[in-house]
């Protein structure tokens, strides 16, 4: 099974600056019940994109001050992806289908933009 990272404030700039990959970023709290419901779509994601140049991660929001502050997390969760430029492409706050995630990502990487995506 492919790994989740846990993005913290120590590691955060360092991880940043090595890594050439696209990166879904989960904030979560630990009593939050839609965030719980997100960790258990981690793993799927992190196995579907084992294969490609993509990071799955997650960040505890209240253990992580600086990383919330920075990302202006003001309710959870709040996903986002970072594209290799490093710059924040798209955030969503609140619990979404597996599914939407997925297509998050794909955007990112320019998956589907042959001539008939349009079409499905």
């Amino acid at each position: 099974m492919a790994d989740i990272l846990e993005l913290k404030d120590a590691n955060y700039t360092a991880f940043m600056e090595e890594t050439d990959a696209v990166v879904f970023i989960d904030f979560y709290s630990d009593t939050c019940g839609p965030c719980q419901t997100l960790m258990t779509y981690l793993p799927n994601l992190a196995e579907h994109y084992k294969d490609e140049n993509v990071v799955i991660a997650k960040v505890n929001s209240a253990r992580n001050p600086k990383l919330s502050n920075k990302f202006m997390v003001r309710s959870v969760p709040l996903t986002i992806v970072v594209g290799k430029d490093k710059m924040v492409k798209r955030a969503e706050v609140g619990l979404l289908s597996a599914s939407a995630y997925i297509k998050m990502i794909d955007k990112e990487l320019k998956k589907g933009k042959g001539l008939f995506s349009k079409f499905f």
